[in-house]
């Protein structure tokens, strides 16, 4: 298997990791402060405003960002290709803007968002001008910038945060207004800065374009929202059935397992490139195998050491009186391993430009999540709704590790799979039932996945990072 690949996506994936986990790690060391500033009902509302948008955008956009970055990632440098895709697609997004304001309004019938519906509007509307913008820089190569605009985004959001929350005192608003903001400068900056005026003509909306954007990205609509019912409808029961404190506490517990999405989402950025740019009938298979592997490796390595510090990270990065929160931690993280895990399945869909069955597999997912919310927040509280997620997660894995066999056949290594998962599953156990001798236990099962799949991580590196050596002594030799 010729390592020009291997090289690439590890690259690729180096350089979106100095922009996006460097900024996302920022924000998340942010946490102290949050909480520190935000009461957990304060808390809880921000996160329902957030939530709410989230699930609001995709319907915004149209998914568009999903159709703009996989038909750009094929124009190969032509211009009128690439003015065709990003006009088009902004087309998409001012109109879905414009129609923002309005549909909002709705949101009025809920108490909880009644005082926050222009600011759910301003952060549908930026968020989405700010994806398209960075989707299309990163579809066009210029993936240093990606990176770049991510850490100023952060910056920015830092950066308001202290004169929202610190100066003027503003509360849940605060923390919300303080993204908005972001975005709005970001995509500013980046619109002079990457020169996107010249890949705006009027003319250059196309319809037949328009046609095959839509007809790829309509299904991610669902595909999104289904996730994000998966995993933000319990917020709405726990709110309904707890109280917006308790969620306070929730959200704040989900905002820990974000280390290994920061991780997850980096990769999986890199590999969508990847896996379209260099992935060619012939090498397919091992490509996706042997990529797998290593990914579940790591995922898995970062989910028992999060697991066993779960304790610890609550207490360092959370004000006391969210510390009840680190209980829920532990069952979340599992719910975010399997979650990377059907990223990864994800791919293949991308790849083969099966959105359709992208839809239907996380639609699944999301109706597992909801009966089970209803049937286990009632009783269990927030540690029902973590189950719901963990059991949902579970299942549509189950259902992709199916269903993708049929267009790329790559080994799964299912007993590596299973042998990871009993390993993390009993360090939740101990954890939560904080049984005699916990730590140790805990100590033990964490050098144990790592040892288990350390040893094949740095089997793929090893030649890699070798020859990179060998090329960077080489080039010194010569200029000597």
């Amino acid at each position: 298997m010729p390592e020009g690949k291997y090289k690439r996506l590890i690259s690729h994936t180096a350089i979106l990791a100095a922009g996006t986990f460097t900024s996302k790690l920022l924000v998340f060391l942010l946490m102290p402060l949050y909480t520190a500033l935000l009461s957990t009902e304060e808390f809880g509302i921000a996160d329902i405003v957030t939530q709410t948008a989230n699930l609001i955008i995709p319907l915004a956009s149209v998914g568009i960002c999903e159709g703009l970055f996989r038909f750009a990632l094929e124009s190969n440098g032509d211009i009128k290709d690439e003015r065709r895709t990003f006009t088009s697609a902004l087309f998409v997004i001012l109109l879905g803007s414009a129609l923002t304001f309005g549909a909002v309004q709705i949101l009025r019938i809920y108490d909880v968002l009644e005082s926050y519906v222009f600011l759910v509007a301003a952060y549908v509307i930026c968020a989405n001008l700010h994806s398209v913008v960075a989707s299309f820089i990163r579809a066009i190569g210029k993936t240093a910038l990606f990176a770049a605009q991510g850490i100023a985004n952060t910056v920015l959001t830092i950066g308001f945060n202290i004169v929202f929350l610190v100066a003027f005192d503003m509360g849940a608003t605060g923390y919300v207004a303080s993204v908005v903001a972001a975005d709005l400068c970001t995509t500013l900056v980046l619109f002079f800065v990457a020169r996107l005026y010249k890949y705006i003509r009027i003319r250059s909306i196309d319809k037949d374009c328009l046609s095959r954007m839509l007809k790829f990205s309509i299904p991610y609509i669902p595909t999104t929202m289904m996730w994000l019912i998966t995993s933000v409808s319990d917020r709405y029961i726990v709110t309904a059935y707890c109280g917006t404190a308790e969620n306070g506490l929730y959200a704040a517990a989900y905002k820990l397992p974000t280390l290994l999405t920061l991780v997850c989402g980096v990769f999986i950025e890199a590999w969508q490139f990847s896996v379209v740019k260099d992935a060619d009938e012939d090498e397919r298979t091992n490509f996706f195998s042997n990529v797998y592997k290593n990914y579940m490796g790591i995922i898995f390595m970062g989910a028992s050491v999060i697991i066993a510090g779960s304790k610890i990270l609550t207490r360092l990065l959370l004000a006391d009186s969210y510390y009840q929160s680190w209980e829920y931690v532990p069952v979340l993280v599992i719910a975010t391993t399997f979650s990377a895990l059907v990223s990864f399945l994800g791919s293949v869909y991308f790849l083969e430009k099966k959105s359709v069955m992208s839809m239907l597999t996380s639609m699944a997912g999301a109706l597992v999540n909801v009966v089970l919310n209803f049937v286990l927040i009632p009783e269990r509280g927030a540690m029902g709704a973590a189950v719901a997620t963990v059991i949902s997660y579970v299942a549509v894995f189950a259902i992709r590790a199916y269903d993708t066999r049929f267009y790329v056949k790559f080994n799964m290594h299912t007993l590596k799979l299973i042998i990871n998962s009993a390993a993390i599953m009993a360090q939740v156990f101990i954890m939560v039932s904080e049984i005699r001798y916990w730590k140790y236990a805990q100590i033990a099962i964490v050098l144990f996945v790592l040892i288990f799949n350390g040893k094949d991580i740095i089997r793929a590196v090893k030649p890699i990072v070798l020859r990179a050596f060998a090329m960077i002594k080489g080039k010194r030799e010569e200029k000597s």
